[in-house]
């Protein structure tokens, strides 16, 4: 079986033609920034000492400005620019990684078809998250064949009811706001019809700068007029789940500054206020860790996989579960900031799910 993996890879350039190929120079100012010392980076990421000072100087007199700072018992340190394109490319990874993921699991079965060894794989769409990625990479470590569409929740259910997938991933908070979430998921949703597998639970709230300079604590502080919000893509499962919170508040969508401007991808948020576009973004705990935002939790939400009740015996299902059961993999998703692995694995009818004794 064929392992596809497609990554961003961007270019600069001029008006003259001059082009920069950014791909090793990225990766030699993340070793830079890590080790302090442009010697000890070029060594890291196997380049000649010379050849990295050679790229740097041609980085540099492309853009017209320095890309080192040194100082006496500072070593080398990054420039502000040589910063912002570092955050350039993980925002490109962040907002691209659930398409290119996509794609990459398109390609994997169009070229198992080609060499006339297709594998019976598991369909999977999901909203994007980093448990369910946890378990991408431990079906694929155990040889569990996934195809993958991410797509945010609201069409991962709408997908598994016309029959075009086997699992679909989605998320609803807990207390307050649980039933109007399962109103909108309940139409695609029969309760004789589907089981649902819990994955995890996890914590969302506000994404803000290290430190909270602007002091921000609740949800209405986003109608401030210095506050700059950045939000998800109309659809996904966390931008509902913001609209509900909102409209408890009182908090009507135009008081928010950037309500409309989107993201795809929690990551994509973090990204994104960290790179110093935006004040204030919505998501998991987790990705505001990995862009070291300051994080504010303001909710719990579980997040489960449904399955039609007849896909239950066969041995492929039978094997993601035994995945998401294993203790190997909850300790993964337990290692994941704001995530809970307590219940992962249970299996439940949605009555169970939503008001009832669990059911193993």
């Amino acid at each position: 079986m064929f392992k596809v993996r497609i990554i961003p890879h961007w270019e600069i350039t001029q008006s003259d033609g001059e082009t920069l190929d950014t791909a090793v120079l990225l990766t030699l100012l993340r070793a830079i920034e890590e080790t302090g010392s442009i010697a000890r980076a070029s060594q890291s990421v196997g380049l000649s000492y010379r050849y990295a000072w050679g790229l740097l100087r041609k980085a540099e007199a492309l853009f017209g400005h320095s890309l080192m700072q040194t100082g006496r018992g500072r070593g080398t340190q990054l420039s502000n620019l040589a910063e912002k394109l570092i955050w350039a490319d993980r925002r490109v990874a962040a907002r691209l990684s659930p398409t290119l993921e996509s794609l990459a699991s398109e390609l994997e079965t169009e070229l198992g078809k080609t060499f006339g060894n297709p594998a019976a794989k598991i369909r999977l769409d999901a909203s994007h998250g980093f448990a369910v990625a946890a378990f991408l990479r431990q079906a694929g470590e155990l040889g569990l064949p996934i195809d993958l569409r991410y797509r945010n929740s609201t069409d991962a259910v709408a997908a598994l009811s016309r029959g075009e997938s086997d699992l679909a991933g989605f998320h609803v908070p807990l207390g307050a706001f649980e039933a109007q979430a399962m109103e909108r998921y309940g139409k695609w949703l029969d309760p004789k019809s589907y089981r649902l597998i819990h994955l995890a639970v996890r914590v969302q709230g506000l994404f803000v700068n290290s430190g909270n300079p602007l002091g921000i604590e609740s949800l209405n502080d986003l109608t401030r007029s210095d506050v700059h919000f950045v939000n998800r893509q109309t659809g996904s499962g966390t931008r509902m789940l913001l609209e509900l919170m909102l409209n408890e508040g009182n908090v009507l969508p135009a008081q928010v500054n950037g309500f409309e401007n989107a993201e795809f991808t929690h990551s994509a948020v973090a990204a994104y206020i960290a790179s110093g576009m935006a004040d204030v973004g919505f998501g998991v705990q987790t990705a505001a860790q990995r862009f070291k935002l300051d994080f504010i939790p303001l909710i719990r939400e579980r997040y489960f996989f449904a399955v039609p009740n007849e896909s239950l015996e066969q041995p492929q299902m039978q094997r993601v579960i035994d995945v998401l059961r294993s203790q190997s993999f909850r300790k993964v998703v337990n290692q994941l900031p704001g995530y809970d692995a307590t219940d992962t694995g249970s299996l439940l009818t949605l009555q169970e799910a939503f008001g009832g004794p669990k059911k193993n």
